[in-house]
């Protein structure tokens, strides 16, 4: 029997070079890996792609707990962004005798205001059991994940006047950041000061981030009409499609669609065979991905 820790504090300063870092994403890999997968609702890329956003707290690093066996990470508490969040990741081989020091130590370390919430899928009622039993209440928000193999996918059709390009072709920061700012719903003006694009640069720059899967769509005029964003792991076969988006002023156009056809295309050739998307949104289902997990939130008031 493995010799399991307490859970000790995360112990990385909230880069992705961080050796902490490489630990837990090996981890949650790890789990992704397997079949079925485990905790879907956070992937290895999630975990990259929240340390590349400026919207992490990297104030409370130090709450997110690790537990280990024998100097290797069996489980994981952490918030995504901010506290008052917690995602739950575990071995299953220790998924019985942790499960409840897991969601103790969300209580006590993740949550804000004296409250926690707690995405727990449609396949884990070992975990709704448990925080039923504590007082939690399911609440209306649901998280999905939909997937498909690279088998198929069909060559994009654009526009006339439009053309795929992508970050290993290089990239104007500038026009990046106007088509990420607006496709995401954000209002003008766009900040464009140099701490905006420093970490624009840095969420294209995970370690799973390959450059030339990352295609944009440049519109006529040069500017930046759409965008998919691929985090790929070619030792397991895998890929998380994020994000996507079109600028408002070129939707409608099929646009986002070609730039994750041309995504997926490009990462078969590079090991890949496994698509994943967080979402369930009628584009990826016209793309032939398929729902396979939903989780709903559930929160819980602490102390």
């Amino acid at each position: 029997m493995a010799a399991l820790s307490y859970p000790r504090p995360y112990r990385g300063a909230g880069t992705t070079g961080d050796a902490d870092f490489a630990a837990v994403r090996a981890f949650l890999l790890g789990l992704n890996s397997r079949d079925p997968v485990c905790s879907p609702e956070f992937l290895w890329a999630r975990w990259e792609w929240a340390f590349c956003l400026p919207y992490l707290d990297r104030g409370h690093l130090d709450r997110i707990g690790v537990w280990e066996a024998d100097g290797r990470v069996v489980a994981l508490a952490t918030y995504e962004s901010v506290l008052g969040e917690a995602y739950l990741a575990v071995d299953p081989a220790h998924r019985a005798e942790l499960l409840p020091d897991l969601v103790a130590h969300a209580e006590r370390a993740l949550a804000a205001e004296g409250t926690v919430a707690i995405p727990v899928g449609e396949d884990e009622p070992d975990l709704a059991a448990l925080l039923a039993a504590r007082g939690y209440e399911a609440m209306p928000w649901t998280e999905d994940m939909s997937v498909r193999t690279l088998e198929g996918v069909p060559a994009p059709r654009l526009p006339e006047g439009y053309r795929l390009s992508s970050l290993a072709e290089g990239v104007d920061l500038h026009r990046l950041n106007r088509c990420l700012h607006r496709g995401f719903g954000h209002a003008d003006p766009v900040p464009e000061d140099e701490e905006t694009l420093r970490w624009r640069k840095e969420s294209v720059s995970a370690p799973s981030l390959v450059p030339e899967l990352n295609t944009i769509v440049v519109a006529p005029d040069g500017e930046y009409a759409a965008y998919c964003g691929i985090f790929l792991e070619p030792s397991a076969g895998l890929l998380m499609v994020e994000p996507v988006c079109t600028e408002p002023g070129h939707r409608r156009r099929g646009l986002a669609r070609a730039a994750v056809q041309e995504s997926l295309r490009r990462a078969a050739p590079l090991g890949a065979h496994t698509a994943y998307v967080g979402s369930d949104l009628p584009l990826y289902r016209d793309l032939g991905f398929a729902a396979f997990h939903r989780s709903h939130w559930w929160r819980g008031r602490v102390g």
